[in-house]
């Protein structure tokens, strides 16, 4: 275990002090702390550049992909697990099987889509595709999960006069909770970190996200790794922080909601 942990921490480590180097300090030894600690990089970053307008870009495609893709699994998930029958084995494997077939193979075809739309350079061009990307992986989990809750939950709330879509509001949301977190978190690091469809869908500067954006700085002769590097320390904190409050929830959905005996 400490030895997976220094793996997985060293690439960190290696980040963030350098972060605080200078561009030509970063050479000199790029894996120990540096001799005197520089703060104008992120400064530089947050004034200089446009660093807060990519950071608002993503965070808002991020934020409704992932509320719409869950939304719409969850959904399709109570679906699935309630409707009996050969048709629904067919639309969960059909759905699921979005899970071995990659979505960038279907680049040029998004492309004219999105043209048509009149989506193209703009942030919006990105939402439909992450929910495309993410309702595979949330149905074969929500749906194991919501499968796994007893019926009988189900069937007190229908005596009680509920109605289906208030026994899935009231009773089943709050119980799969922890799925919902696993899936939120899963698809939250490639909607936060995919660059392929932001570098062929935007132009527009003023619409870049984050990632997309780190690439001005990389210039034809050189780079000034230390802006980068800090550039990319600020952009990993959200998935860090978002990742350890809600760490227990992705485990307990873990192990509950896509293992099944």
């Amino acid at each position: 275990m400490v030895i997976w942990c220094l793996i997985v921490l060293f690439p960190l480590w290696v980040l963030i002090i350098n972060s605080f180097k200078t561009r030509l300090s970063i050479y000199e030894n790029p894996f120990w702390i540096p001799k005197k600690w520089n703060f104008q990089n992120y400064s530089t970053v947050i004034k200089d550049g446009d660093f807060l307008i990519y950071f608002k870009n993503s965070f808002l495609v991020v934020l409704l992909s992932l509320f719409f893709m869950t939304v719409i699994s969850s959904l399709a998930g109570y679906a699935l697990a309630n409707w009996k029958g050969k048709l629904s084995r067919f639309f969960y494997f059909f759905l699921i099987a979005g899970m071995m077939l990659p979505i960038k193979i279907a680049s040029i075809r998004l492309l004219e889509i999105m043209r048509f739309l009149g989506l193209l350079n703009t942030i919006w061009s990105l939402p439909p595709i992450y929910i495309a990307m993410g309702i595979p992986i949330g149905v074969f989990v929500l749906t194991e999960f919501i499968r796994e809750i007893p019926h009988e939950l189900v069937e007190a709330g229908i005596i009680d006069g509920a109605s289906r879509f208030k026994v899935f509001s009231f009773i089943i949301v709050p119980l799969i909770k922890p799925a919902l977190a696993t899936v939120a978190i899963y698809n939250l690091i490639p909607f936060w970190n995919d660059l392929w469809f932001p570098l062929i869908f935007i132009n527009d500067e003023k619409s870049k996200t984050l990632l997309l954006g780190v690439t001005r700085l990389f210039g034809q002769y050189q780079t000034d790794w230390s802006k980068v590097l800090a550039v990319l320390t600020l952009s990993a904190v959200p998935v860090l922080v978002l990742y350890l409050l809600m760490s227990k929830q992705f485990i307990k959905g873990v192990t509950s909601g896509a293992v099944k005996g």
